[in-house]
């Protein structure tokens, strides 16, 4: 039997990366499930325990030639240091990320064990991930969507008026109106949607008075298949769904109850909605008044505001990719393009129009 070749010292600096790499996810991981409870602790704890296995592995192969204890990737670093301070919702988002960048498919001495491992845990995580943004109220969406539309709508109106030539003190009262006016609009129209949506749900809720009367019901005739087949199942779905319920009154009609609540609690409430997307507006939209009311005038406040709105968007892009996802850095750019597009056309229109009346 031929005696394996002694690694390499580019396998040895590649083992070394991996296992502080091991050792820094497991940290991760078990910092994570701290900052969890009940069975997401368990989850986290669990994937913890995975990348200690696979840290072993490494240990294995090094043997004599572990080292110094090396330093994990930039990425996973920060992760660990978001993982021990914060745990929410978009540090989850951002390991979500990590994993799915995360792969041995292209290395020789991990096994497909390890490989399978990093796909499953990337799947775990999204759907951690995945509670995390439903347990965001409706009122979280519409403060983030309302501070956006502030900074792109006060932005556009301030600069397509600025560069029609009128005063500062016209420039400033036209930001002030707008943002009053847009915050406002906002509040009303989140208040409207979601108190609209709230109704529909509860027009669409199983009535209450149900749970009392399954125990009445003629078991032989089974009129609660007909319900069932109401909601779309089929007769043989119907019927056996009806007689479980049957058997079991009491939880059959309080999962009913558990579903719309949920349902609920991820909308939020119109008035919540309402003040958040109100206040959030208004955030968003005083950032562009800024340089006026600090007395700066001219192509100066232009780019100064210019600049303020730029680095809120990216912020707000960045917000909006993790809970949608989607790719952070990318969402940014998406969002500050968006806004800077609109402002743009409306520059230049106030362009044209202070040089017609001009």
């Amino acid at each position: 039997m031929t005696e394996a070749a002694p690694p390499t010292a580019a396998d040895l600096r590649r083992w070394r990366k991996h296992l502080a790499n091991e050792r820094a996810e497991a940290a991760v991981y078990r910092d994570l499930a701290q900052k969890h409870e009940g069975e997401e602790r368990e989850i986290l704890a669990a994937i913890a325990a995975a990348e200690e296995r696979h840290e072993q592995h490494w240990l294995n192969l090094l043997g004599d030639d572990v080292g110094q204890p090396g330093r994990a990737d930039l990425g996973t670093r920060m992760l660990a240091f978001m993982a021990r301070h914060f745990g929410s919702v978009f540090v989850l988002a951002l390991v979500q990320r990590f994993e799915a960048r995360a792969s041995y498919d292209d290395d020789a001495d991990a096994t497909p064990t390890m490989a399978a491992d990093e796909q499953i845990h990337e799947e775990v995580i999204r759907a951690l991930a995945a509670r995390g943004r439903d347990r965001l109220s409706g009122s979280f969406r519409a403060a983030v969507f309302g501070a956006n539309d502030g900074l792109v709508s006060n932005l556009a109106l301030i600069l397509g008026v600025a560069a029609s030539g009128v005063s500062n003190h016209t420039i400033l009262v036209t930001g002030l109106a707008g943002l009053l006016a847009g915050a406002l609009s906002m509040g009303a129209g989140e208040y409207v949607s979601v108190s609209s949506q709230r109704e529909l749900l509860e027009a669409s809720a199983p009535s209450p008075n149900v749970g009392s009367a399954l125990a009445q019901l003629d078991v032989d005739a089974n009129e609660l298949e007909l319900v069932y087949r109401a909601r779309g199942m089929s007769p043989e779905e119907a019927g056996s769904h009806a007689a479980k319920v049957l058997r079991d009154p009491v939880s059959g009609a309080g999962a009913h109850v558990s579903a719309d609540g949920r349902q609920h609690d991820a909308i939020g409430t119109g008035l919540g909605a309402a003040v958040s997307s109100f206040l959030f507006f208004a955030t968003g939209a005083i950032i562009p008044v800024l340089p006026f009311l600090f007395g700066l005038s001219g192509m100066t406040a232009i780019v100064v505001a210019a600049v303020l709105v730029g680095v809120a968007l990216l912020s707000t892009g960045v917000i909006v990719g993790l809970l949608s996802g989607a790719p952070p850095l990318q969402r940014a750019l998406r969002q500050l393009l968006i806004g800077f597009g609109a402002a743009a056309v409306t520059y230049v229109l106030g362009l044209l129009v202070g040089g017609g009346v001009g």
